[in-house]
């Protein structure tokens, strides 16, 4: 997360009604119904935004884009196709070199649909299998997303979601998490607190420039720092990591410890854990 932009390395998902103050650099962008972005898009393929969507800024494509009805863009578009629906504003233009269609073009989830349909009745099984196991195997390494569920909301201060919020590795956010549950991954940096209902599960070697606080647990793998406090039913912090602030457990702290003083007879790390003398 910089500045004004998200960039991700792969594709980025956005759910209906959902709110971003920031612009977004990636791959394929697909926007859904009712989306307000507050900022560029800039795309190295192609742009989909569903209908009443508004963009605050310019949208580029280096492939094809479609607009649904009812979109407005304050900036300029750039397209090599455009494909657009009715009543679609684009405050300052556009540039194409290819065709310019008016029309509603398909949902994205609609040409899935039907071309997974076309598939079967040709009975191209084995394509179709190869096709879904592209679209959403968490194996396949070019599989990176960015998907934002639906009526979430970033903005330099919060990134709030009714979901479970879910973090990969080597990410630089910027805001405080609100969210169902949050799973970080590793070597991440958040330059703000997470606060959630659910369990909070921190990978290793990541930096919390804030609090985190949790109804349930609280999770801190190794070689982390979270500068701020920690609240949480039950917290599990790994010895290797540094919390800045104090640690407050219901129903105490445990730390997790690697040395092969503190395994058992099967290989598994034994926790040793002490209670805080001062509950919540």
């Amino acid at each position: 997360m910089e500045e004004h932009s998200i960039v991700v390395d792969g594709d980025v998902l956005i759910g209906n009604y959902a709110e971003l103050g920031f612009g977004l650099i990636g791959k394929t962008i697909v926007a859904g119904e009712h989306v307000k972005i507050n900022g560029n898009i800039l795309s190295e393929s192609d742009v989909r935004i569903d209908m009443w969507s508004e963009i605050t800024g310019e949208v580029r494509a280096k492939a094809d884009a479609y607009l649904g009805e009812f979109v407005k863009i304050t900036g300029k578009l750039f397209a090599e196709n455009l494909d657009v629906g009715n009543n679609v504003s684009i405050s300052e233009g556009y540039d194409t070199r290819g065709w310019l269609v008016v029309r509603q073009p398909l949902p994205i989830v609609m040409f899935l649909f039907f071309y997974l349909l076309a598939l079967l009745r040709m009975g191209n099984e084995e394509e179709v299998e190869k096709a879904l196991d592209e679209l959403f195997s968490d194996d396949t390494p070019s599989n990176k997303v960015m998907s934002v569920p639906n009526r979430t909301k970033i903005d330099l201060d919060t990134m709030k979601t009714t979901s479970r919020a879910i973090i990969g590795n080597h990410c630089r956010l910027l805001g405080n998490i609100r969210a169902r549950s949050v799973s970080m991954g590793n070597h991440v940096t958040l330059f703000g607190s997470a606060r959630t209902t659910g369990v909070i599960t921190v990978g290793a070697g990541c930096t919390i420039h804030g609090n985190l606080a949790s109804k349930e647990k609280v999770k801190i793998g190794r070689n982390c720092r979270v500068l701020g406090k920690i609240t949480a039913d039950d917290i599990t912090l790994h010895e290797t990591s540094r919390v800045d602030g104090a640690l407050a457990a219901t129903n105490g702290v445990t730390i997790e410890r690697d040395d092969l003083e503190g395994l058992d007879d099967t290989g598994k790390n034994l926790f040793y854990g002490f209670t805080m003398l001062e509950n919540i």
